[in-house]
């Protein structure tokens, strides 16, 4: 009984340390992630989605951004910005302000729509995005999609 009730817990463990381990950070706040990223050297990868009614962004969070070879992938090379346009539940108009004024700069026109850029304030407050690449839903799960986005951090310079 002892044997059973330690192969228990071990196994709960593990499953609580690796569900851990695959848990992502989801920024909504740019400001702040935007300092992160300065400050790890990474590049940010911002999610424009609708995240309560788009089919292609539910379809890949569900074949992409929830599987370990994401997680794995993002914790190594991105911070990870999540720009939502719900249209079931209302943002507050600060995060609205921020997510429409993103959009615009970056010209967005659908969703999915993943931008990778670095960003950079300048001396008078206002910030300079460097745009690296983007990209949508690609079929065929995290290897396909990983690959693509490789390829737009291949010419990436850690500063």
């Amino acid at each position: 009984m002892k044997k059973t009730l330690i192969l228990f817990f071990l196994l709960v463990g593990f499953h609580a340390v690796q569900a851990q381990e695959n848990e992502l950070t989801w920024h909504t706040n740019f400001e702040k992630a935007m300092q992160l990223s300065l400050k790890e050297k990474k590049p940010l990868m911002l999610f424009f989605t609708g995240s309560d009614w788009c089919g292609w962004c539910i379809r890949l969070q569900k074949e992409v951004f929830h599987k370990s070879e994401f997680a794995a992938w993002a914790k190594d090379k991105v911070i990870l910005v999540e720009l939502d346009f719900p249209r079931k539940k209302q943002l507050e108009p600060s995060m609205q302000q921020q997510n429409y004024g993103l959009q615009n700069a970056l010209q967005v026109r659908g969703y999915p729509t993943i931008w990778f850029v670095t960003a950079e304030k300048k001396d008078d407050g206002k910030i300079n995005l460097s745009q690296l690449g983007s990209t949508g839903y690609v079929a065929g799960g995290p290897e396909a999609w990983l690959t693509g986005a490789n390829q737009i951090l291949a010419n990436f310079k850690k500063g």
